[in-house]
């Protein structure tokens, strides 16, 4: 939706107002590689999205706040006093508990609100649909509120809501990308530590294309207590031998094929197989996306996947359809499973001129494959968080 019927929108469910209206947007975020090290120590390399979340914002001469979706049916009015005294279930939690971790923070609401949400990115698909809503609704407020909070501070915040308010035990990748995403870059992130810098992600005539499998992701959450389990019990057994180890990430591949190899639990070996190489292949992307080498970056991409489905077994079937038919396009540099695994989206690094066929023909040979109807994406890197200028 442009921003001008985002306006008409607005204006026709809350009326005429001698306040003016604001646009803010953030956006979605993908992880280009690193799956499932961040908790080992590691690094990952995210980057925002094109499209994401546009908030359309205004004050109120009272105290109440008015929670619109253009998107999703829900909508709530609530007096400022009475914010966060009840969670609904619905999605209005992830701004509101945004507002409660500003009010800790000191930052208080001169007046009441309105607030109008307009998504781009599809609920459930991977894209941190979440952290967007989270983000834009910090910034757009410490913006009226004529506050600052730096853009890290602002993605330690909206965690905290996800975390603590709407009890989402998320990670801190995705608010990280979406308030400090910038055009043409990725994000080296150290998620433990919030140590981070920007890489030139400039893909010339490449394009991502993210495949949404549409696969429900039902196992995601005991599966990913039990590689968490299985990671602990791999660096509890090499620190007999290295007691100074802090996270399995630490490991270089030279020194986990001195140490590593000595696990008798091939299971065991094989996840930290995967952590130590794939933070290794982080490093190399890093250095291939530097001298702008997308095909060797690609290279990683696939190297990834094939770690994720083998060693640490977080794939499934709908993910390795989607993958193998991605890489049977020739123009298709590199494709892996992005997230936590377990159904949810891919992303392939894709030349211009083979990307409408990359869509018809991944998306045929997967329904036919799997019964399930594949959703793409065709997208660039773009900016964290900002306020939108008006259309004129």
């Amino acid at each position: 939706m442009s921003q001008s019927h985002l306006q008409q929108s607005f204006l026709s469910e809350f009326g005429e107002s001698s306040e003016p209206i604001r646009y803010f947007q953030a956006p979605g975020r993908v992880n280009l590689i690193g799956e499932h090290i961040d908790y080992n120590g590691g690094y990952v390399l995210p980057a925002a999205l094109e499209f994401g979340t546009t908030l359309a914002i205004r004050k109120r001469e009272d105290n109440r706040i008015k929670f619109r979706s253009l998107n999703l049916p829900y909508e709530a009015e609530l007096e400022v006093q009475d914010l966060g005294k009840a969670k609904t279930g619905e999605w209005i939690d992830y701004p509101v508990g945004v507002i409660v971790e500003l009010c800790k923070l000191g930052v208080t609401l001169a007046s009441g609100y309105e607030l109008m949400f307009e998504g781009q990115i599809p609920n459930g698909a991977g894209l941190s649909s979440s952290a967007s809503l989270e983000v834009v609704t910090a910034y757009a407020l410490l913006s009226m509120e004529e506050q600052e909070l730096s853009r890290v501070d602002i993605a330690v915040l909206s965690q905290k809501a996800e975390n603590q308010y709407v009890g989402v035990n998320s990670g801190i990748m995705d608010q990280f990308a979406v308030a400090n995403g910038a055009t043409d870059h990725a994000i080296l992130l150290m998620c433990g530590t919030l140590e981070h810098r920007l890489v030139p992600f400039v893909t010339g005539s490449y394009k991502l294309v993210i495949g949404n499998t549409n696969k429900r992701r039902g196992l995601v959450d005991s599966k990913y207590n039990e590689r968490r389990t299985e990671c602990d019990q791999a660096l509890e057994f090499i620190k007999t031998k290295l007691p100074d180890l802090n996270y399995l990430a630490d490991l270089s591949p030279e020194e986990f094929s001195a140490y590593g190899s000595d696990l008798k639990n091939q299971i065991l070996q094989n996840r930290a197989r995967h952590v130590v190489e794939e933070n290794a292949r982080v490093l190399l992307s890093v250095e291939a996306l530097s001298r702008n080498d997308l095909h060797l970056f690609g290279q990683y991409m696939n190297e990834s996947h094939d770690s994720l489905r083998d060693l640490y077994e977080v794939s499934c079937r709908e993910l390795d359809v989607m993958v193998d038919e991605a890489r049977r396009i020739p123009g298709t540099l590199g494709s892996r499973m992005t997230g936590a695994g377990f159904g949810g989206c891919t992303v392939s690094l894709v030349h211009e001129d083979d990307v409408a066929r990359f869509i018809e023909q991944v998306g045929t040979a997967y329904e036919q494959r799997t019964g399930l109807r594949g959703e793409f994406y065709v997208c660039g890197v773009g900016n964290g968080v900002h306020e939108l200028k008006e259309d004129n």
